[in-house]
């Protein structure tokens, strides 16, 4: 038996999925979009005489 068939050895190459623990994007980028986008929505609902 070699090392990556031993049950270790398949717990440290195991193969990732892509879960949330896995995406580290541009988490900065994201929140200051998203913020934008509420304040965008905000100024076009006041705008719009609807609140």
């Amino acid at each position: 038996m070699s090392a990556t068939t031993t049950p270790a050895g398949r717990l440290l190459s195991r193969t990732r999925t892509g879960g949330p623990e896995d995406d580290k994007g541009p988490e900065l980028l994201e929140h200051v979009l998203g913020w934008t986008l509420v304040v965008l929505l905000a100024v076009l609902v006041t705008r719009a005489g609807l609140m």
